[in-house]
């Protein structure tokens, strides 16, 4: 029985790494997005007194989140993935994934990434802007759009781990799900 159990389990590691590795060759292709929810920043929300530009007021990455952010930029560089823009909330946890990951000169601030966590009305209009922006993309290489967990699930009902990827292929439509990837 223990034997069967061990071949069942590394049958399921063998197929999840074949599921990551068939995601890396989407990604290596180009015109594809990688839409990120945050590295690892515990706790639920922000806090009452939350300014946007004043990150000690914000929920910030964990030494845990900000070794996971190095590490996607480290799996993408390794994979020899072309990365041609990375949009980012301005949320400091968002930021600091993305600089962490591609290098501060490489993010663009992007407002519609922002989370609407306490605020739902500005839900509609703030996933139509990225889905807008999605579909608009077309290559080379891979956009990169790091945000927030209610973000990803209001544009794929996909709910993301922290750190959590998900691959989309813009189409006339928006776009299409692909996969998800985790890259700690």
């Amino acid at each position: 029985m223990l034997r069967i159990l061990l071949a069942l389990a590394m049958t399921i590691v063998s197929f999840a790494s074949l599921a990551q590795e068939d995601v890396i060759a989407a990604l290596e292709e180009g015109g594809n997005v990688l839409l990120i929810r945050h590295a690892r920043a515990p706790g639920t929300g922000d806090p009452d007194n939350f300014v946007i530009d004043d990150c000690s007021t914000q929920r910030n990455l964990s030494e845990e989140g900000r070794r996971q952010a190095a590490a996607l930029g480290d799996r993408l560089r390794t994979n020899g993935i072309e990365v041609s823009e990375v949009l980012s909330s301005r949320w400091c946890r968002a930021l600091d994934t993305a600089r962490l990951a591609f290098g501060d000169d490489a993010v663009i601030p992007f407002a519609p990434l922002d989370s609407f966590f306490g605020d739902r009305s500005r839900r509609d209009s703030q996933t139509e802007a990225v889905r807008e922006r999605i579909a608009a993309f077309g290559g080379p290489g891979t956009l990169v759009m790091v945000t927030h967990q209610v973000n990803v699930t209001a544009l794929t009902d996909i709910v993301p781990r922290e750190g959590e990827a998900v691959v989309l292929e813009p189409s006339a439509r928006g776009f299409q799900v692909i996969d998800r990837v985790a890259f700690d």
